[in-house]
């Protein structure tokens, strides 16, 4: 028999809105941008001390670093979701069940993730971008990375059940403590013990170690239910629903991954028939794709932070409660977007010298690269955060849809025609032509969804109140 709702007993079906954005976004936020940070920490050694190929390498590996998150989400989010709808109903057993096999995928997924890299090492090279300079670069530093992968995902997909369980500080925490020691042993591997580029990706498998422990301490800890042997015993219909709900988030950076392939090879290409050569666009797209990526952790990490408090509230009956979380996070996301629009408009050349000098010509692509490539920026909030909301109440299809918008259904093809007729203008004009489209489908699709939750709420005079 079905237990009676927990909503009147949960501090998530219960505190004030403002005050669950900000327990659970800012952690989220913080850990995500400490996660995004690993790559551009050993980017800015990399570039100082190797140059323009460490950079160009860090870009060739980076795919699977975007594979690695893509995993990440799909059974974190997924299990997640999963788990905040279950206790929101009060089916605490279910929830148990969706925590352990979450947990299963996640560490079964990876070391396969691992060992498929370390055997098809140089042909994903090769497919990734990698030009006849680049290739011994990429090949060790992916070599090493690879190791670190299961404890990557572990960390980073562990980091959702915990929040879950009601604890964001605990998931910051093992983010945070990673990064800090990838940013100490960097520069000792680089610059003191002089290992080059195998250093800096021992330096971050050791931080994925230290930070994935962490994750694994706390899950045979958990607070709301028993976390045994048992509930890791995979169930076909348990695992189904996670990686139901976890596939828009996944299908995002799948995309993204694809993207990133795609862009390299075009860069290559097109870059070898212009003034600049294929290494200069490879590693100043490298460097703009890590940036960027910094400014969507930490709209990832709002989107996150949503997530249970959506779910709950939806699992709860509380819709009034599930509009208010989504609104005030979707303006909070576009006032970070427009800020961080702002900042890469302005300052260019600056943020692309922090990572290691460069001639004329680099400066001169790199700065014209950064302002185009970008220049929708201001409005990238909203995509991630709708495609998350629909996750976070139980609609996948519609969240997989948007997470394919931007970077397939838009981006992807965009990215293969334009060069044809604009050469390597065409790839820089493609990303904000991508960015405005998403951005208007999202935004038609969760107007949408409201008209819908309005009509279910037993008060009219209460849901025409809130923001349309």
């Amino acid at each position: 028999m079905k237990k009676p709702k927990l909503g009147q007993e949960n501090s998530l079906g219960t505190a004030s809105i403002n005050k669950l954005l900000l327990d659970y976004t800012v952690p989220c936020i913080i850990g995500m941008v400490v996660s995004a940070a690993y790559n551009i920490v050993d980017q800015l050694f990399i570039g100082q001390s190797i140059g323009m190929l460490g950079n160009a390498a860090t870009n060739v590996a980076f795919p699977l670093a975007i594979i690695c998150t893509a995993i990440s989400l799909l059974f974190g989010i997924g299990g997640a979701a999963n788990f905040n709808l279950s206790m929101g109903g009060g089916e605490q057993e279910k929830a148990r069940l969706y925590a352990g096999n979450a947990i299963f995928l996640m560490v079964t997924v990876s070391v396969v993730l691992s060992i498929l890299t370390l055997v098809f090492l140089k042909p994903l090279m090769v497919l990734f971008g990698a030009t006849d300079e680049v290739l011994s670069y990429a090949m060790t530093y992916t070599g090493v990375s690879a190791i670190g992968f299961p404890f990557l995902i572990l960390s980073v997909a562990g980091g959702h059940l915990i929040r879950a369980d009601g604890s964001p500080g605990y998931a910051m925490a093992c983010n945070i403590i990673g990064a800090v020691i990838n940013a100490i042993l960097n520069p000792i591997f680089l610059f003191g013990l002089k290992t080059g580029i195998e250093g800096a990706a021992y330096a971050t498998v050791i931080a994925q170690i230290i930070a994935g422990s962490m994750v694994i301490f706390y899950l045979t800890h958990f607070k709301t239910v028993k976390l045994n042997w048992k509930a890791l015993k995979p169930i076909p219909g348990y695992c189904l629903r996670v990686v139901t709900l976890g596939m828009a988030p996944f299908f995002n950076q799948l995309a993204m991954m694809v993207v990133q392939v795609v862009l390299n090879n075009s860069l290559t290409y097109y870059g070898a028939h212009s003034l600049f050569g294929s290494e200069i666009p490879l590693a100043c797209a490298g460097i703009i794709t890590k940036v960027n990526m910094l400014f969507f952790a930490v709209v990832i990490g709002m989107s996150q932070g949503l997530q249970p408090i959506v779910s709950f509230n939806y699992g709860a009956g509380k819709y009034l409660r599930v509009k208010e979380a989504y609104w005030k996070m979707a303006v909070a996301a576009t006032v970070i977007s427009f800020v961080s629009f702002v900042v890469f408009q302005i300052f260019p050349k600056e943020i692309i010298a922090l990572f290691g000098e460069g001639d004329k010509e680099y400066f001169l692509f790199a700065e014209r690269f950064f302002r185009i490539f970008l220049f929708c920026v201001f409005i990238d909030g909203i995509q991630p955060i709708t495609a998350n909301f629909f996750t976070a109440i139980g609609r996948p299809g519609k969240g997989v849809f948007l997470s394919l918008t931007r970077q397939v259904i838009f981006l992807l093809p965009l990215l293969l025609l334009l060069p044809v007729f604009y050469g390597m203008d065409g790839i820089m004009y493609s990303a904000p032509i991508a960015d405005a489209l998403s951005a208007v489908i999202a935004i038609v699709l969760v107007i949408g969804e409201f008209r819908r939750i309005n009509r279910d709420l037993p008060g009219s005079a209460a849901a025409k109140r809130m923001p349309q």
